[in-house]
């Protein structure tokens, strides 16, 4: 397993508001990631070192927003405020989660500003919603010079700050989550009010480390 991405959710100033002052904190530029057509979601990305991301996603006037159980998700979380939505975990086979979990995988796509096209499966944004200190699953499905992966960033993520429980969501991953998981320390606190990401510590060149 690897900790794929991050998301963030857009606040009431929409995703350019977002974006721009999330880049200021950084001192980095992020990239138009394009839309989700199956989500009626559009987002930007900053690549990160590690083969990771951060991705800051706004639900669109769309359709499929309300249709689509992500498009909820991120109206929800926008809707209170905007904020970490949640972490996401990259797998080979999905098949063993699609067991434990009793439903199949979604397709996923987005179309790039380009009209490249980024495809993957995902399951566990029901999981999200419910408990959002969860992670969601995706396995990706196009080749690798199309996924984000491929660009390197210089930014990495130093620790996840969880407002929830270590055994909640060892049990949901299938696996333990030490100190350390795929290189990023993980630190569970008490919930005191909804679960979730607290805070994420990224380390950036010529900065230190910025907590957000």
């Amino acid at each position: 397993m690897h900790v794929d991405h991050l998301v963030f959710a857009a606040g009431p100033g929409g995703l350019e508001a977002e974006v721009q002052r999330l880049g200021e904190r950084l001192g980095a530029r992020f990239k138009d990631g394009g839309f989700h057509p199956r989500f009626g979601t559009r987002n930007n990305i900053l690549p990160l070192t590690g083969g990771r991301y951060l991705e800051v996603v706004e639900v669109l006037d769309h359709p499929a927003a309300d249709k689509a159980v992500y498009g909820q998700a991120v109206r929800a979380r926008s809707e209170l405020g905007g904020g970490w939505l949640g972490w996401v975990v990259r797998v080979d086979d999905l098949t063993p989660i699609e067991t434990r979990l009793g439903r199949s995988a979604v397709d996923g796509s987005r179309h790039f500003p380009d009209g490249r096209l980024l495809e993957w499966k995902q399951i566990g944004i029901k999981g999200l919603m419910a408990d959002p200190q969860l992670p969601y699953f995706l396995k990706w499905e196009s080749p690798a010079d199309v996924l984000p992966s491929a660009l390197h960033g210089e930014i990495g993520i130093e620790q996840i700050e969880i407002s929830g429980s270590r055994p909640r969501v060892e049990e949901w991953l299938g696996q333990e989550v030490g100190a350390h998981f795929d290189g990023i320390r993980f630190v569970f606190t008490a919930p005191h009010g909804m679960p979730g990401i607290d805070a994420v510590t990224f380390s950036v060149p010529g900065q230190g480390e910025i907590r957000i």
